[in-house]
């Protein structure tokens, strides 16, 4: 189409060839079935409701179906003078005449075409990372079951704080996972608008059927508002934002297992499968796929930020910024976050911890030090802040006297000053095991978190199911309405 009644010639090559050929071929891939599944609905929509004749709509939906049964083969190659949507449209207009083809655009317009594919196109990715993230999730819980009686230093400001297990940090971990999973729920929502029908940007004096093509193409209602309809993509800047924020969960998490593979570290082992040579260096077992991990999780951040001012201080109406610009990284961002997480559950479900190095570093670290400070509070009748001082000096003697155990340097300590104080069982593993309240490492506060995460995981894996099932669904109940009214035309 060249020539567009007010518009007599093309684009100019240049332009074309930065505007439309060099993302031809991907359109033609990714968007244009979603574009052929719309154009079906609304067709079927159309002859519904009387407003093109059903064996017009018949032939066009005839011709519609071979183009996606041969997975648009007649268009590739060809010049897209005005993009590829108009590409498609001008093989429609030469094959079938412009009688029948040119009945596609009734009530409709690129506009809300854009907006619906664009949803519609979004649904495949959101579901594939929230498969993933709650695969990922799965597996932080069971290592956490697992691994619940594995002592570690827990660490703040890089030093060794207090005892914990190593399923405890997983349970953390999960637990984070599930307030981001919040977030991807929270931001998917106007994902059930249909934006079908609001036109160019004032919907249509035609008598068309919103509420049809809605439920036709997997959508809950129509939007209400035809403006919104057409100017919006904060549903993609919602989802961006939502996954820019489970990026850095995964980050902190690959930082953490990055520093505990090494060998200063010690704390976890992967295997060779999970593990990268050096080309001059043969000792090397480099953790390279969290290195991937933190790489990735940083393009996630930079891909949110990008579609953000894209849209910044545009006019609140359809505008190529905000429908093309912006959402350009979308799915890049979308499929690096998922294959982050992926490599994040392999490196989860490979690791080993070193349950003696672990515990090693907890006692070495003097992790019991606010336990003796509680137990002078609680049984010496001293106020925490003097229980506090104590225990520092304590710890200080015990450095100078090379390195001795916590237990030993407080008796002494305290038999001085006459201070008679229980010293059982303050090592790493059982303090560890008696840290029940504020939920601490104990079993059965790890068992309570297990449990609630594991709750909230079941309710959103249950969600996701009955989400994609509601989408197959309406993709059957398309090919029906298809076939009904190619039947209807056959016997009319």
């Amino acid at each position: 189409m060249k020539d567009t009644g007010r518009i007599k010639h093309p684009p100019t090559d240049t332009a074309r060839r930065i505007l439309f050929e060099g993302t031809a071929a991907s359109q033609i891939e990714h968007d244009l079935p979603h574009v052929t599944t719309v154009d079906r609905a609304h067709v079927v929509m159309l002859a519904e409701r009387g407003v093109v004749r059903a064996a017009q709509a018949c032939r066009l939906l005839k011709a519609i179906d071979e183009l996606r049964d041969s997975q648009f083969a007649p268009l590739l190659g060809r010049v897209p003078h005005r993009g590829v949507y108009l590409m498609y449209e001008d093989y429609l207009i030469e094959t079938l005449g412009i009688e029948t083809a040119g009945i596609l655009q009734t009530g409709r317009s690129r506009n809300d075409l854009g907006a619906t594919v664009f949803k519609i196109r979004m649904r495949r990715h959101y579901a594939r990372l929230m498969r993933e993230a709650l695969r990922l999730q799965a597996v932080l819980l069971a290592r956490a079951r697992r691994n619940a009686s594995v002592v570690m230093p827990a660490y703040t400001h890089g030093q060794v704080a207090m005892p914990i297990t190593y399923g405890h940090y997983l349970a953390a971990v999960a637990q984070a996972l599930s307030r981001d999973l919040d977030g991807f729920d929270s931001a998917v929502q106007d994902i059930h608008s249909c934006p079908l029908g609001a036109g160019a940007i004032a919907g249509t004096t035609l008598p068309i059927d919103t509420d049809r093509t809605s439920r036709l193409l997997g959508f809950r209602q129509a939007v209400t508002n035809s403006i919104d309809a057409v100017a919006s993509r904060d549903l993609a800047l919602r989802i961006l934002g939502a996954c820019a924020v489970y990026s850095v969960t995964l980050s902190r998490l690959a930082a953490d297992l990055f520093q505990w593979a090494t060998a200063e570290f010690g704390f976890i082992n992967l295997p060779d499968q999970l593990c990268g040579s050096s080309s001059a260096m043969p000792q090397k077992r480099n953790p390279f796929l969290l290195e991937h991990v933190l790489g990735r999780t940083a393009s996630t951040a930079a891909g949110f930020l990008s579609s953000l001012m894209a849209m910044h201080a545009t006019p609140f109406t359809n505008n190529i910024a905000v429908g093309t610009e912006a959402v350009r990284a979308f799915w890049d961002t979308m499929r690096s976050a998922q294959e982050s997480t992926i490599l994040t559950r392999l490196v989860v479900s490979g690791a080993s911890p070193n349950s003696e190095a672990m515990r090693r570093r907890a006692e070495m670290g003097y992790s019991g030090a606010t336990e003796l400070a509680n137990r002078l509070v609680l049984r010496a009748g001293l106020d925490f802040r003097t229980a506090h001082r104590i225990v520092g000096e304590i710890v200080l003697s015990a450095i100078a006297d090379g390195n001795r155990p916590l237990d030993d340097a407080a008796r002494d300590y305290l038999a001085k000053r006459g201070i008679l104080l229980d010293l059982d069982r303050m090592d790493a593993p059982s303090l560890a095991a008696a840290a029940c309240a504020g939920g601490g490492p104990a079993a059965e506060s790890l068992k309570r978190c297990i449990q609630a995460t594991h709750a909230k995981w079941t309710a959103q894996a249950r969600e996701l199911r009955r989400l994609t099932e509601w989408w197959a669904k309406c993709e059957a109940r398309l090919e029906r309405a298809v076939e009904e009214l190619q039947g209807m035309a056959e016997t009319g």
